[in-house]
């Protein structure tokens, strides 16, 4: 199996400018948790940002009684100033174990699915691995 298979197309993007407000607003509202960087210029991939590098970013305080114009000052910071630059990635015709190998040896949740010019198709999560996992399970009575 490829990984063109189960991997999400299109998945959202940001670029190296979006500020961390917007980037919270999307995580706010959506249920996957790692967002694309790509260069604003060709489209080109050069970056991750996770749910967790947001949350490493941001002060504590923000929308609470405590928040202080400091705090509120962490949302203007930049997407490249948290992204993640050294990413493995995967094309759509990488084999599915060899892309679940690459994500087990770096201890990483998700890959970037990119084309030979570094264009993002898509991104290949763990969940999509264990959603493809469980198609291909005959119906078993699963009990809690």
């Amino acid at each position: 199996m490829k990984v063109a298979d189960i991997m999400t197309a299109n998945p959202v993007t940001v670029n190296m400018d979006t500020e961390l407000l917007l980037i919270k607003e999307i995580f706010d509202h959506v249920y996957f948790h790692h967002l694309l960087v790509e260069d604003d210029s060709d489209k080109t991939f050069i970056g991750v940002i996770s749910d967790r590098d947001l949350l490493k970013a941001l002060s504590p305080y923000i929308h609470t009684a405590a928040e202080t114009l400091r705090d509120k000052e962490t949302l203007t910071k930049r997407a490249h100033q948290i992204m993640s630059r050294q990413v493995d990635t995967v094309t759509p015709a990488t084999d599915c174990n060899i892309a679940v190998q690459k994500m087990l040896d770096a201890d990483i949740s998700c890959l970037p699915v990119i084309n030979d010019d570094k264009i993002i198709l898509g991104i290949v999560t763990w969940k999509d691995f264990l959603k493809n996992y469980l198609k291909q399970q005959p119906s078993a009575n699963i009990s809690s």
